[in-house]
Parts: C-alpha cells; sequence; structure tokens
C-alpha cells in the first residue's frame, strides 16, 4: 500500500510515460508529439469555439486556424509513426479537435481574417 500514497510530478509524469508505452518500449519522441497534437489541437477547438460564439479580433480568428492546421499536419504524421493504440487514440482526440478549430476559424476568414 505504500506505492498508493505516492505524490509529487514525477509519478505523474512515468504513469503517463507508461500508459502510452503499452508495449513494454519506450517512445519518447511519439509520446512527445502525442501529447503536443493533443494539447494545440484542443486549444484550437477552444479558440475555434470562442470565434464561433463571440465578436472576437483577427488574431484570435488566425490563431485557432494556424494552431488547428499545425495539430492536423503533425498528428496526421505522429499517426503514421505511432507504435501503441493508447498513443493512436490521443492522436486521434487531437486531430478531430484541431480540424474543428481549424473548420471554425476558416468559417471566419481564416489567415484573411
Amino acid at each position: 500500500m505504500t506505492d498508493s500514497a505516492r505524490t509529487g510530478s514525477r509519478a505523474n509524469i512515468a504513469n503517463i510515460a507508461n500508459i502510452l508505452n503499452s508495449d513494454g518500449r519506450p517512445h519518447p519522441v511519439e509520446n512527445v508529439l502525442t501529447v503536443f497534437t493533443l494539447i494545440v489541437g484542443l486549444v484550437s477547438f477552444v479558440l475555434g469555439m470562442i470565434v464561433r460564439n463571440a465578436h472576437t479580433g483577427a488574431a484570435v480568428i488566425v490563431t485557432a486556424t494556424a494552431t488547428g492546421l499545425v495539430a492536423c499536419l503533425v498528428g496526421l504524421y505522429v499517426q503514421m509513426i505511432s507504435s501503441t493504440r493508447e498513443q493512436r487514440i490521443l492522436i486521434v482526440t487531437g486531430i478531430i479537435a484541431g480540424f474543428v478549430g481549424l473548420a471554425l476559424g476558416l468559417s471566419r476568414g481564416g489567415f484573411l481574417a
């Protein structure tokens, strides 16, 4: 029961790495790109929802569009080199969120806003 009382950020980071490395081998580059795709995709999704529901400036529209494009492109590359099922689940989630943010940004003018 001493393992259940562990605290600290190292235990959390190691736990995330263990979840993504379900095949027993380390994949540090794929893991970093997977988390990057998920975070950037979620940022793009949130910015896209802000663009959709509020009258925002051009900077928010361009940022939503750019982050969505980055999430889609990086996500598609990482999907090709991914090693585990858990990585692919997070990658596809990030790609979809990024695509929604990209589409909402493009609907308001995209890079030309």
